[in-house]
């Protein structure tokens, strides 16, 4: 499996703060990265509480809907990626006990898919939505 350590991965935490993010989650995230053939950047991933990611939603991309992620994608080279990663903690919570999964799997599951994002795949149809849970699936068996 390709591994990339130059893309940088921070986290900042608004809604749990208890909750701690591992270095497995960044090597993790280098990993789906290098696996995916990108490299370079800095990946920031916020954690907040549906009301701070139902404001930007709203805000920036004119949805008034709960959702779990929203992903800037600030990339500007070709193969680079950059971005901002928001997660509402609340919906992560919500998910887990609805797919019946516990919360870090569906964590994973959220950043991942704004990871995903990041890189270039779109889940705005129903072709691209099978093919990103696809590559959700085989990235979370990356987890060690």
């Amino acid at each position: 499996m390709k591994t990339t350590d130059n893309v940088d991965v921070f986290f900042h935490n608004r809604a749990v703060p208890d909750f701690y993010i591992e270095n497995r989650t960044k090597r993790w995230i280098n990993k789906v990265v290098g696996e995916e053939g990108r490299q370079a950047g800095i990946i920031t991933v916020v954690l907040g509480d549906d009301d701070f990611l139902n404001k930007l939603n709203n805000e920036y991309l004119h949805h008034d809907e709960l959702t779990d992620v929203i992903t800037f994608d600030y990339s500007s080279e070709s193969n680079g990626i950059s971005g901002d990663i928001f997660v509402s903690v609340e919906r992560v919570e919500e998910n887990a006990k609805e797919y019946g999964v516990g919360f870090r799997e569906e964590f994973h599951r959220v950043i991942i898919h704004g990871v995903l994002h990041l890189i270039g795949y779109s889940d705005k149809d129903e072709q691209g939505a099978k093919e990103m849970r696809e590559k959700e699936n085989h990235y979370l068996t990356y987890l060690d």
